[in-house]
């Protein structure tokens, strides 16, 4: 398009721009005097859509949760590039308002730059970033992003298409940052339901015996022992001190008592796993460890979770996975990846979950030796070997959750070692998203696995749990092994 032609279309839309302006100015309604300075108000520096994040947050449900937090990042990111890049590109003047009703004008017009309208940007980034996770919230929220992009037209501080340039840039972004983060996906109904299981009510904790670390989760352990306390009187709590043998106490708990409960730290969860399925009693889990990752992949973010599924009875049955006969519950991982892991949690807060995994891949295949792996007649350098209990989201080398814990399978994610030039290749496909298609990023999902270090042992984890080195693993899956209490409002 040349000069000429590029001028034309700008002319046709200014002229199309103030036609929709004057349109809306000269329409006479009251809905509109009073209802649209009101919405337009209400999404002042974003503080309608953190509003309604806050109150999101205060849901139960995993996937609320989630819509929340994706739509204020993607909100966080929206405001950044439009009033820090996209307003100083064109220097557009604000529509003059003689027109438009005293009743509807903003009373405190903005000076900046008119194009694109922040706010509309801002309204599709929460909507559209919310609706990735769920879509019948994205829904609603798009109606109502719609009302406020209205509004900057209606109050006079926008053109039209200052309000479809933001919601374009808004939607844009929600969109990439699908590509880096994906959305967790949940199967549909009817594949891989979890099992419901009926078990002997327990309002007042009766044949409970929990075994409680006070240290765990930075003392929230004893906070968490003072609550079971309270809201079952009849459990028996049992304190662990420094020098304790923990599979010692939990196999003795475990056989003395009716339910086994536990409240600690992931590593010690997975103990009381073990002594649970030896002596054939279902586990109650309460969050007392400092990340709790079972507990929340189970539903259970608080004590009272735990009271209510124990009073209830309801229970559920999950995958038990093994790596060289030792069980873990949530993930175990082998060579450079415990090392990966440390280096993106400690970024992870500040730049974020992709770039913090890009940053912490970076540093282990340049730090870190590879080993020389054999699984399926492949021979090749391993950087990072991931495994996970159930298949966890998103894919990629940031797992974060699970949508289901009793699907039969292992989730094994390998990472080759990388040259220079590939290592640019795999970092760029970590900060697109883009990571399953590089040939260096293998997936595996399967019941069973094994795989051969050719050059040595390597050090293995399991559940955040540094454990022996061995030169062969060999992996596999107990279905449905471990029952387990669960409230029956959880969800994913």
């Amino acid at each position: 398009m040349n000069k000429t032609d590029w001028r034309r279309v700008t002319r046709t839309v200014s002229t199309l721009d103030r036609e929709v302006f004057s349109a809306v100015a000269r329409t006479d309604s009251p809905v509109l005097d009073s209802v649209m300075p009101k919405v337009s108000r209400a999404a002042d520096y974003s503080l309608l859509w953190m509003a309604i994040a806050a109150g999101m947050r205060l849901s139960r449900s995993r996937v609320t949760n989630r819509a929340a937090a994706r739509g204020i990042g993607t909100l966080a990111v929206s405001s950044l590039v439009t009033n820090q890049i996209a307003k100083r590109v064109r220097a557009r003047k604000r529509p003059l308002t003689e027109g438009v009703p005293l009743a509807r004008l903003a009373k405190r017009m903005p000076t900046s730059h008119s194009f694109p309208s922040g706010h509309s940007a801002s309204a599709a980034a929460f909507a559209i970033g919310a609706g990735m996770e769920s879509a019948p919230i994205g829904l609603g929220l798009a109606a109502l992003g719609g009302a406020v992009g209205f509004s900057r037209v209606a109050t006079g501080a926008h053109y039209p298409s200052d309000v479809i340039g933001g919601f374009a840039i808004g939607a844009g972004l929600a969109v990439l940052g699908a590509k880096l983060i994906p959305p967790v996906r949940v199967p549909p109904p009817g594949r891989s339901e979890p099992l419901q299981v009926e078990l002997p009510r327990r309002a007042d904790g009766a044949g409970l015996v929990v075994v409680a670390n006070p240290a765990s989760g930075s003392g929230r352990g004893g906070e968490v022992i003072d609550e079971i306390k309270q809201k079952l009187p009849k459990a028996e709590v049992v304190r662990l001190e420094k020098d304790d043998d923990v599979e010692e106490i939990l196999d003795k708990a475990a056989a003395r008592g009716d339910v086994l409960g536990i409240a600690g730290g992931d590593g010690t969860v997975c103990a009381a796993a073990v002594a649970a399925m030896k002596h054939d009693v279902p586990l109650a889990v309460f969050p007392g460890g400092t990340f709790n990752h079972f507990a929340g992949d189970l539903g259970v973010g608080e004590v009272d979770d735990v009271v209510d599924a124990v009073s209830q009875g309801t229970a559920t049955k999950v995958d038990v996975a093994y790596l060289n006969d030792k069980a873990f519950l949530n993930t175990a991982s082998a060579g450079s990846y415990p090392e990966f892991v440390r280096i993106r949690e400690k970024y992870e807060k500040r730049i974020g979950k992709p770039l913090a995994a890009a940053l912490a891949g970076f540093r282990v295949m340049r730090s870190d030796p590879t080993s020389r792996v054999r699984y399926d007649g492949k021979e090749f350098e391993m950087q990072l070997l991931f495994i996970g209990n159930s298949l966890y989201e998103p894919r990629g080398f940031a797992p974060s959750l699970r949508t289901r814990l009793a699907d039969g399978l292992l989730d094994v994610r390998i990472l080759q070692g990388a040259t220079a030039f590939s290592l640019a290749k795999v970092v760029g496909s970590l900060l697109t998203g883009q990571l399953s298609r590089n040939k260096r990023y293998h997936e595996i999902d399967a019941p069973e696995f094994e795989m051969e270090i050719l050059d040595g042992a390597v050090s293995l984890a399991r559940d955040g749990e540094l454990g022996e080195e061995a030169d062969r693993l060999s992996l596999r899956v107990d279905y449905r092994a471990l029952t387990v209490y669960r409230p029956p409002y959880a969800e994913i």
